[in-house]
């Protein structure tokens, strides 16, 4: 796909993100106005934002095993739906509970376009190519959210609109964004018979559920080391062991547990986790924090926010571009990691008198931090999968990054409740007791305070609280990004691929075709391998960096009859071409050179009075012997007939191989047969012919160390089967006709044309079977002798007829 297609095609995609992006930030100013309204406390604050964050969790992975088995187009439009009935229905709102359940049907809408909307990019665009474009998913999401809550703040602050229409005006955005993505994105469906693991989505989704209202509650309803933990951990941990087990038992498991074998999506996974847990924090505690420690308004405090955003959008933009161009993208996840610990570190000493530039540098860094790391874990766990598990892999590192946000809201959220009322008791017990009736219920144990209704020595102290209180929660979240950023100092680079997942699939399907189809398709040019295939077009990461030196490659350069090639010249190469070592062959032929890494590479050898040699090697954690031979002038030439008349074949094609299987040359036949190859490298090869009308021969041949080499190639006339398929009415088309041999093994399938007609070619003389189906099937014996058979019909009608 060009640029200009995919950008096309990711126009719906990308519209359907902000609006999913959106709903999650619009309500972030506004909750403290929608939470005072509707009567809740700093529960129900908690609860609106990890309803959300819990349904994106549980949800993410079925959506994901969804998109594997189904069309991700509808996949994203349902999802879209879902998200219009969820906001409409949040905007009627009466109290909290009512609000929480509608914010879950959100946020089932909302995890399905986020995990979607990275697995259909993968899908088309390449893991080298896709850095660029998740810059623009990365700007999309920068935009949404710090356009969210400056657009919800607006609505709070506007008395003619009110709260409500925080969740009613993403509702067009959403309508729209499902007419562009009915226009715009098109991509092949597979078509497969599968079983959704429906009870691999419960349990799971049970687990989680249970184990964030531990985290929820703990500390507030019943002590953290408490029966009421005991229990709901012990059951979080054996509903998810009832997961693994299904999970091991399922055929379409919703998160394919071999996939925790490879390292990277392993480690990926973790530090998503904790990297939710930064997101998240931010940019559901900066609305408390500017609201209730500093008295902004809604809307100023989406303003004030504007920082992070701000960083976010740069670093995802940036590293997407040099991540495009360069190949590498581990420096940018340890980058990531240091300045989101060093964001978070710096947030937990702010207080509510705090000079507002220094929050700001803190906050740019966090956004540095995390547009950095957000999008590139999910690129390197793309980037470690066959197509087929694309769209799991990529939901499993989300739901990671989800659950960590859910339980970071619910966690911290808790002890943020907690450490706020410890600092407004200290507070007030200073005030002396003329305040302490004023303050009863001002805790944020309760309902959250009306700053504006205290007195202003009150006041103070609460700002003082709020600002203490979550300036701590940043720094707990810190000690997680420590963690995210230790763990990614283990991920292994790997270099990135240059066809997207789609392409991948079909070139798997191409590499799955018959040899001589494969011949037919591309006789004069050699095939690239297919471990070569993902990193062919790679400019400056030809290998795989290991953690190692380099990989020693050693070996010898022989002549004929195994004679040493001293003074020989041996250069290694990428396989974009970029020169990376060259040795000297030795008097004993001996050469020895290193290759930066695991990975494939080519070894050019040269000598005078020698032909150059070429060979690809593949290099693993292990030394590499590899000796390689050189020829002189030999050369091969002969002669191709029909057996039976002896006249020689024309235009038949004739490639040779070597016992490696490299194709070392190919030549077409002339008038009477002949043909000839020059320059071949002395020892064993095997010389293949093909031809139409003939049945392909292959056969080995010792080249000669000098001289040449003649060969004569004989070719059997392949044999037809031709007929038509008849119904009562006529020629019958679309019909299928299937040809078995005599011991019962299928020859071939064919599906006639609007004629009738079917046909054969290439077939051995003897017995065969021919069935025919399309009304009731037929089965009718012949004999293929000589040319074959003209005018076998096959006629075909129901019963009666």
């Amino acid at each position: 796909m060009t640029h200009r297609q995919i950008m096309e095609a990711l126009s719906g995609l990308l519209l359907g993100m902000f609006v999913a992006i959106l709903s999650s930030t619009i309500v972030s100013n506004a909750l403290p106005e929608i939470i005072g309204d509707l009567g809740g406390g700093q529960s129900a604050y908690t609860w609106v934002v990890t309803a959300t964050l819990l349904a994106m969790t549980a949800t993410t992975p079925l959506w994901g095993k969804l998109a594997d088995l189904y069309d991700k187009k509808a996949l994203v439009q349902i999802a879209l739906v879902i998200y219009v009935l969820g906001s409409a229905a949040a905007g009627l709102s009466q109290n909290p509970g009512m609000l929480i359940a509608c914010r879950v049907v959100q946020g089932v809408g909302v995890g399905g376009l986020s995990a979607l909307a990275q697995i259909v990019m993968a899908a088309m665009i390449s893991p080298r190519e896709r850095g660029r474009y998740s810059g623009y998913l990365g700007a999309t999401f920068a935009v949404a959210t710090v356009g969210g809550p400056l657009l919800g703040g607006v609505i709070t602050d506007t008395s003619w609109l009110g709260w409500r229409w925080c969740f009613y005006v993403g509702v067009p955005f959403a309508v729209i964004a499902l007419i562009v993505l009915q226009k715009t994105l098109h991509l092949p469906v597979v078509k497969r018979d599968v079983k959704v693991d429906w009870a691999g989505a419960f349990f799971i989704s049970a687990a989680v559920s249970l184990l964030l209202v531990w985290v929820t509650f703990a500390g507030d309803k019943y002590d953290w080391l408490s029966w009421q933990t005991y229990t709901m951990v012990a059951g979080s941990v054996l509903l998810g062991l009832v997961f693994v087990f299904v999970e091991s038992r399922a055929s379409e498991p919703i998160i394919p547990l071999r996939l925790f074998r490879n390292r990277t999506i392993t480690l990926s996974s973790i530090a998503s986790m904790f990297v939710g847990v930064a997101m998240f924090s931010g940019t559901v505690f900066f609305a408390q924090y500017f609201q209730l420690a500093r008295d902004e308004s809604p809307t100023m405090s989406g303003v004030l926010t504007i920082p992070m955003i701000g960083g976010l959008f740069v670093s995802s933009t940036v590293s997407g571009q040099f991540i495009t161009r360069t190949g590498k993208w581990k420096a940018w996840l340890v980058s990531g990691g240091v300045l989101i610990t060093a964001g978070l570190g710096l947030l937990g000493t702010i207080r509510y008198d705090t000079d507002y530039w220094k929050t700001a540098v803190f906050m740019a860094l966090l956004g540095l931090g995390v547009g950095m790391m957000m999008q590139n874990l999910v690129l390197s766990t793309q980037n470690q999968v066959e197509p087929k598990d694309l769209g799991s892999a990529s939901s499993t590192v989300t739901f990671f990054r989800s659950l960590g946000g859910a339980m970071g809201v619910s966690a911290l959220g808790a002890v943020m409740a907690n450490r706020i009322t410890d600092y407004a008791k200290d507070g007030i017990a200073g005030l002396g007791p003329k305040y302490a009736a004023l303050a009863s219920g001002s805790s944020s144990s309760g309902t959250i305070p009306d700053m504006d209704k205290l007195p202003a020595p009150l006041r103070t102290v609460m700002e003082d609280a709020y600002g203490h209180g979550i300036a701590d929660v940043f720094l707990i979240a810190s000690a997680l990004a420590l963690l995210a950023f230790l763990i990614t100092l283990f991920i292994k680079e790997v270099p990135l691929r240059t066809k997207g997942a789609l392409a991948h699939a079909a070139e798997g399907e191409s590499e799955a075709q018959t040899p001589a189809e494969a011949e037919a398709a591309a006789p004069t040019e050699p095939r690239t391998p297919s471990w070569a295939a993902d990193t062919a077009d790679t400019a400056d990461t030809p290998v795989q960096e290991s953690g190692a030196a380099g990989v020693p490659v050693s070996g010898f350069v022989r002549g004929a009859e195994s004679t040493p090639v001293p003074r020989a010249a041996v250069t290694l190469i990428s396989l974009a071409g970029r020169q990376l070592g060259r040795s000297v062959a030795q008097a004993d032929g001996a050469y020895a050179l290193d290759t930066p890494g695991t990975g494939s590479y080519v070894l050019i050898a040269s000598a005078d009075g020698f032909q150059p040699q070429a060979s690809t090697i593949v290099v693993h954690d292990e030394p590499l012997a590899y000796d390689i031979l050189l020829g002189g002038t030999s050369g091969l030439t002969g002669v191709v007939r029909a057996t039976g008349s002896g006249a020689g074949v024309k235009d038949a094609m004739v490639v040779v191989t070597d016992v490696r299987g490299e194709l070392l040359a190919t030549a077409a036949t002339g008038d009477q047969g002949e043909f000839a190859v020059t320059e071949l490298v002395p020892g064993a090869v095997t010389v293949a012919v093909n031809a139409a009308g003939f049945r392909p021969r292959a056969q080995p041949v010792e080249i000669g160390g000098t001289g040449v080499t003649r060969v004569e190639v004989g070719l059997d006339a392949g044999a037809r089967l031709q007929g038509v398929v008849r119904a009562p009415h006529g020629p019958l088309a679309d019909a299928r006709v299937t040809l078995v041999d005599a011991a019962g093994n299928v020859v071939g399938t064919a599906t006639t044309g609007a004629d009738g007609a079917y046909a054969f070619a290439d077939l051995d003389g003897g017995e065969y079977t021919v069935i025919a189906t399309g009304y009731p099937p037929a089965a009718g014996a012949v004999t293929v002798a000589g040319a074959g058979v003209d005018g076998h019909d096959i006629e075909l009608a129901h019963p009666g007829e």
